[in-house]
């Protein structure tokens, strides 16, 4: 690996510049979270119409993740990368000028292609580093991206307030373009480029689905993953129709969330080459699944109170935070010549499921329903990630690897 020399494209980026890589595409899902109600008025339709821009646009982000992988492992990631973020933002703009419900959410579905964000920060990494250094590499840079989701809803619930929804929007395509010109600057070659067709790539994708370690991580990722975007999906409506909140008032709650993913990926960073991926994952998705458990028994005891339910979700931000870098960098492992594809197929089901969770959040958030119903989606999810990285290290004991 060449040295990395700050705005030098003809070295391998900075880590800050990953990280705002990443921080963009978690920005664009979750900025506009608290407009939703106020959105749905806007247009003058359901809510349950406003909350599908959540699982559409995860929907195609996790198309789109299959194809961005091998294509950048075929073209390299600074292409693939500059391409997307142009995409993003033509797409950015349509949002701010759609004139309906059904123009929005098609613009809102194309905005789905900064997704190569997070897909490529990744194997921009793994090209990089080796296995438990990357762990510990992504570790730190989703640390430093969850910051951005962390302000991200208290910044578009308070510009929601002030200047509308649209204001989300347009800060979207300044920082699009403000990404793009440090990409374009920063960001050199680190793929070995394959000159094979994108049919050949797909091809290689039975050395990946034959492995049940791959599977493992995967599925511990999804589901992990999986309680957080079933509770983007209903914490909107849980704030504002259970506990009568502003969207202001939930931008400031959605931050606890954020604020323990970053504590997550700090411990992450910091500890998963001593003590092993496996064992850091486990730690993480025990994390998660407790909290969301003690978060049921009180609902259950009758403690309704919307700093209940938002606190305690700082437990799978902090599970999640200690989980994902260490899931991801394990998918990446099984084949490393494949870490574009592997990320891209990897993220693809990991985003499937969470447009499945978070369309099913809203579906379950009915009107007069209480907060019971998402609880109960999430804890569910959080015990599939326990169970999934059991079986990954059960396999890897078999095969006399480390954990």
């Amino acid at each position: 690996m060449s040295t990395t020399r700050f705005l030098d494209r003809r070295t391998p980026p900075h880590i800050a510049t990953l990280i705002l890589m990443a921080g963009l595409s978690a920005l664009t899902m979750n900025i506009f979270l608290p407009s939703l109600p106020g959105m749905a008025a806007w247009f003058d339709v359901p809510y349950a119409l406003m909350q599908l821009s959540v699982a559409l646009y995860l929907a195609l982000s996790a198309v789109l993740q299959v194809v961005i992988g091998p294509v950048s492992d075929r073209f390299g990631r600074r292409k693939v990368l500059l391409v997307s973020l142009v995409l993003f933002l033509i797409a950015t703009v349509g949002t701010l000028f759609a004139p309906d419900a059904t123009s929005f959410l098609v613009f809102r579905m194309a905005q789905a292609v900064i997704a190569a964000g997070m897909v490529l920060s990744r194997a921009v990494v793994r090209d990089m580093v080796p296995d438990a250094q990357a762990a510990s590499m992504i570790g730190y840079v989703t640390m430093g991206m969850s910051i951005v989701p962390m302000i991200g809803p208290v910044i578009g619930g308070v510009l929601d307030e002030t200047f509308g929804w649209q204001a989300n929007f347009a800060l979207l395509l300044a920082l699009g373009l403000a990404t793009f010109a440090l990409i374009w600057a920063d960001l050199g070659e680190t793929a070995t480029i394959r000159r094979i067709s994108f049919m050949d790539q797909v091809r290689t994708y039975p050395a990946l689905l034959k492995s049940r370690r791959f599977w493992g991580y995967v599925g511990c990722a999804s589901f992990a993953s999986g309680s957080f975007f079933a509770y983007l999906g209903g914490a909107p409506y849980v704030g504002n129709v259970v506990f009568g909140l502003s969207s202001s008032e939930i931008g400031v709650l959605f931050a606890i969330t954020a604020v323990g993913y970053a504590a997550g990926n700090f411990i992450a960073g910091r500890f998963s080459v001593r003590v092993g991926m496996n064992r850091m994952v486990l730690m993480g998705s025990l994390v998660t699944a407790s909290g969301l458990g003690f978060l049921l028994l009180l609902t259950l005891a009758g403690f309704h109170s919307a700093y209940i339910f938002f606190g305690s979700t700082i437990a799978v931000g902090l599970g999640n935070g200690m989980t994902l870098p260490n899931a991801n960098a394990g998918m990446l492992s099984i084949k490393p010549e494949l870490a574009g594809t592997a990320s891209g197929l990897g993220g693809a089901i990991q985003i499937g499921g969470g447009a499945a969770l978070a369309a099913l959040a809203g579906a379950l958030l009915t009107e007069g329903a209480t907060e019971m119903p998402l609880v109960l989606l999430m804890l569910g999810s959080s015990v599939l990630s326990v169970l999934s990285i059991l079986a990954v290290i059960r396999r890897a004991r078999a095969l006399g690897l480390s954990n």
